[in-house]
C-alpha cells in the first residue's frame, strides 16, 4: 500500500505551525485540510487527552459559530499522535489565509473561563476528560511561540 499524505511529511524536521496538509476535490468544491501542529513531533511531550478534548470542544464551537467561516467548517479534531489538530475547510486555501482566524480562535480558547460547551453526560461521551486550565495554557503557548509572529517556514511543510 502507498503511504497516506500525512505519513510522507518528515516529522523529524516538522515544527509547530499552520500547514496545508492536503487539498481534495469533492464535487465542485475543494476541501483544504490544515495541520495545526502544536508540538514538535518526537521532540516535545505530546498533549494529554483532557486538554485536547477541551480544545476540541471550544474550537469546534467557536469555528462553527464564526460569522465568516462558520458555514465552511467541515471538521476540527485532534491528531492521533496528540501533537496537534486537523481543520478541514470547504474552499481552496493557503496557510496564510487562516492565520487571522487561528489567532482569533486560540485567543478565545486562551481566555475562556466558563463551563466548556458540551461538557455534560447528555452532550458528550467522555465529558469528565476535560482540562480547561491546560487548554488555556496550550492556547497561550501556541499564540506566543507560533501564531503572533509566524514565519514562512511555519506555513509550509519542511522539505
Amino acid at each position: 500500500m502507498e503511504k497516506i499524505t500525512s505519513f510522507t511529511i518528515d516529522h523529524i524536521k516538522l515544527q509547530p505551525g499552520v500547514y496545508v496538509s492536503r487539498k481534495d476535490p469533492v464535487g465542485n468544491e475543494i476541501i483544504t485540510t490544515f495541520d495545526l501542529r502544536m508540538t514538535s513531533p518526537n521532540e516535545e511531550p505530546v498533549m494529554n487527552t483532557a486538554e485536547m478534548h477541551t480544545i476540541e470542544h471550544l474550537a469546534a464551537t467557536y469555528l462553527r459559530n464564526h460569522p465568516e467561516f462558520g458555514k465552511k467548517i467541515i471538521y476540527f479534531g485532534p491528531m492521533g499522535c496528540r501533537t496537534g489538530f486537523y481543520l478541514l475547510l470547504a474552499g481552496d486555501y493557503e496557510s496564510k489565509d487562516i492565520v487571522p482566524l487561528m489567532i482569533e480562535m486560540w485567543e478565545f480558547i486562551r481566555d475562556f473561563k466558563d463551563e466548556v460547551p458540551g461538557a455534560s453526560a447528555k452532550d458528550c461521551g467522555n465529558y469528565l476528560d476535560m482540562n480547561l486550565g491546560m487548554a488555556n495554557y496550550l492556547a497561550k503557548k501556541y499564540l506566543n511561540e507560533v501564531l503572533y509572529d509566524i514565519k514562512e517556514d511555519r506555513l509550509v511543510y519542511p522539505e
